[in-house]
C-alpha cells in the first residue's frame, strides 16, 4: 500500500503538466493489492455544495456505470444533504450497509485555473483587389490587413475521483484517477467530459 501511495504521489506531480482542448484523464492508477470481488451495487457520489450540479452529475455518472450485473445508484437518491456536501460519517456508514453497497464512487472538485495569455497583433498581405490592371497594380501595392491584440483567458478544472471497496472497516480504495477539462463552457459539458473518461478507465482497469 505505501507504494501504491507513492505511485499515486508521481502521478499527480505529473498531472500538474498540459491542458487538453476537452476533458482529459491525466493521471489514474488501481490499487494493485486489491484482490476483492467485481462489484454488483455501486453508490456514485459527488461531493458539491451546489444541489443542482451534484444531482446531474451523479446521475450522468450513474447511468454510464449501470450495465447488465452493475447497479450504479446516483447519491442524491438514498441520502440526505440538502445545502451541503457534508456529511455525518456514521449515516453515511449506515446508508451503505442498508443499501448493501460494495463499492462507493467519489467524485470531488479539485481546483480551477484560470490562466491569462497576451496575443499579439499581427498584420498579413493580401493582393489587391484589381491585381491585373496597371492603376490597380502600381506600383506592386499590397493592401495591409491587421488584426489587433488580445487576451485570452482560459479555464481548466480538475476532478479527483476514487473508487473504494466498502467491504473493509475503513473502505480501501481501488482507484484513483485525476481529469482536467479545458475550458467548459457549461456544467453540463464538464459533467459529461468527466464521466465519459472516468468510466473508459474503469472499463480498461477491468473494474467494471
Amino acid at each position: 500500500m505505501q507504494r501504491f501511495a507513492m505511485v499515486i504521489a508521481v502521478l499527480l506531480t505529473a498531472s500538474a503538466i498540459g491542458n487538453c482542448s476537452s476533458a482529459k484523464l491525466v493521471a489514474s492508477v488501481k490499487n494493485p493489492s486489491y484482490t476483492g470481488q467485481r462489484f454488483k451495487k455501486v453508490l456514485v457520489i459527488g461531493m458539491s455544495d451546489d444541489p443542482a450540479i451534484r444531482s446531474d452529475f451523479e446521475d450522468a455518472l450513474a447511468t454510464k456505470l449501470a450495465r447488465d450485473g452493475v447497479e450504479a445508484i446516483p447519491g442524491h437518491s438514498i441520502l440526505l444533504r440538502p445545502d451541503s456536501a457534508n456529511m455525518d460519517m456514521d449515516y453515511l456508514k449506515a446508508q451503505i450497509r442498508e443499501h448493501h453497497i460494495e463499492a462507493v464512487l467519489l467524485t470531488r472538485l479539485v481546483k480551477v485555473d484560470k490562466s491569462i495569455t497576451y496575443i499579439p497583433g499581427h498584420s498579413h498581405t493580401v493582393p489587391y483587389a484589381y491585381y491585373n490592371s496597371f492603376y490597380g497594380y502600381y506600383p506592386m501595392a499590397y493592401r495591409q490587413v491587421y488584426s489587433p491584440d488580445y487576451l485570452r483567458e482560459d479555464k481548466t478544472v480538475r476532478v479527483e475521483t476514487n473508487l473504494y471497496a466498502t467491504a473493509t472497516r475503513e473502505g480501501e480504495l481501488v482507484w484513483t484517477g485525476i481529469s482536467d477539462s479545458f475550458n467548459p463552457n457549461s456544467a453540463k459539458k464538464a459533467i459529461n467530459g468527466v464521466v465519459k473518461v472516468v468510466v473508459k478507465d474503469l472499463e480498461k482497469e477491468g473494474i467494471f
